[in-house]
């Protein structure tokens, strides 16, 4: 089980984006001072030692390096629960900013009394069994507050602090716009039949294959088609990065907040070929990794490119995310401390 390590601006570098556009004179921006637009990232189960910046050296991570050099380290930004996914606890503290002994949420909840919620075909057949348990209708969020000094408010990634049919949803806890996976159950696979935007159900053009489904019986595991049932057509996190954009996009004439909770690279192991196969020229062969028994989630040929594919995807879309941002000069000026 891995410490989830969520920083300040991307990850370890910094998981806070806080910039501003040069629009006014010096004169007014002392007199009005602007608004920093906030990105967050959580990164669900990422490392320390998993980035460039922090010493790693086998899976590469440039974007997220070129901010750690060009901002601040958080050496001691940490988790406020252990938990896996962590779908409930380390969520709730970061977004009410409770200790946790006082945080109402202080486990992963299933909710398990409202029946078989981890059947994966009953919970697309029905949706009052997806979610965690709810957060109190009362609960103040960080949304909520910067709602109320005028910033848009974003989410997309994964929600897990509250079931569709509750009010602890992300559009009633500050939220004005959410897309992704409300379930962390859902979550255990990068091609669910469907996500959501806001309120409502996205329908996914995805098979059937439900979480911790084994390895073919009779199957070769140094076949790469044995492994074909684990690779589907809509990938989330592409979905996810889409939304993410296009928010950011659209709100760029005032000032926001982003709350990219990405689930990656939490298990399981699905990650874009091209970036699978970099990692299989790096590293060369490997033992499978076959689900079935005791081993969870999805079977892999390489498992260890497959993961070291997951955590580069990440970074590449940090940097096409920054990249964005710099196209729209929201990065004239940073909020870091250069770094001697």
């Amino acid at each position: 089980m891995k410490f989830n390590i969520s920083i300040l601006s991307l990850l370890l570098a910094g998981t806070i984006l806080l910039s501003c556009k040069e629009e006014k004179s010096p004169q007014e921006k002392i007199a009005e001072p602007q608004k920093p637009n906030i990105i967050y990232i959580l990164a669900d189960d990422l490392g320390y030692a998993e980035v460039g910046a922090y010493g790693q050296e086998k899976i590469e991570t440039p974007n997220i390096d070129a901010l750690a050099r060009s901002g601040m380290l958080f050496t001691q930004h940490y988790t406020s629960a252990p938990v896996c996914a962590p779908a409930a606890p380390a969520r709730y503290m970061f977004l009410t900013g409770k200790h946790a002994g006082h945080a109402y949420i202080r486990s992963n909840s299933e909710w398990g009394e409202r029946g078989d919620v981890w059947n994966y075909l009953a919970m697309a057949k029905d949706s009052t069994l997806e979610g965690q348990g709810p957060m109190p209708e009362s609960t103040i969020t960080m949304a909520d507050r910067l709602k109320e000094v005028g910033y848009a408010t974003g989410m997309v990634g994964k929600w897990g602090l509250g079931a569709p049919q509750t009010k602890s949803i992300p559009n009633d806890m500050g939220f004005d716009f959410f897309y992704g996976f409300n379930c962390q159950r859902q979550a255990h696979t990068y091609y669910p039949l469907h996500l959501y935007k806001n309120r409502n159900r996205v329908h996914l053009a995805n098979d059937t294959i439900a979480p911790n489904a084994p390895f073919p019986k009779g199957a070769d595991p140094k076949d790469p088609k044995s492994y074909a049932d684990f690779t589907l057509t809509d990938y989330a996190p592409d979905l996810m990065f889409e939304e993410m954009t296009d928010f950011v996009d659209q709100n760029k004439d005032r000032p926001f907040f982003m709350y990219w909770a990405t689930p990656i690279p939490h298990v399981a192991l699905q990650a874009p070929q091209r970036w699978v196969d970099y990692y299989i020229e790096k590293f060369g062969d490997e033992e499978p990794y076959l689900a079935g028994g005791k081993n969870r989630y999805f079977s892999h040929k390489n498992p260890h490119a497959a993961y070291a594919a997951m955590v580069s995807y990440l970074d590449e879309n940090i940097g096409k995310l920054v990249q964005q941002l710099k196209d729209e000069e929201y990065l004239d000026r940073f909020y870091f401390r250069q770094r001697p």
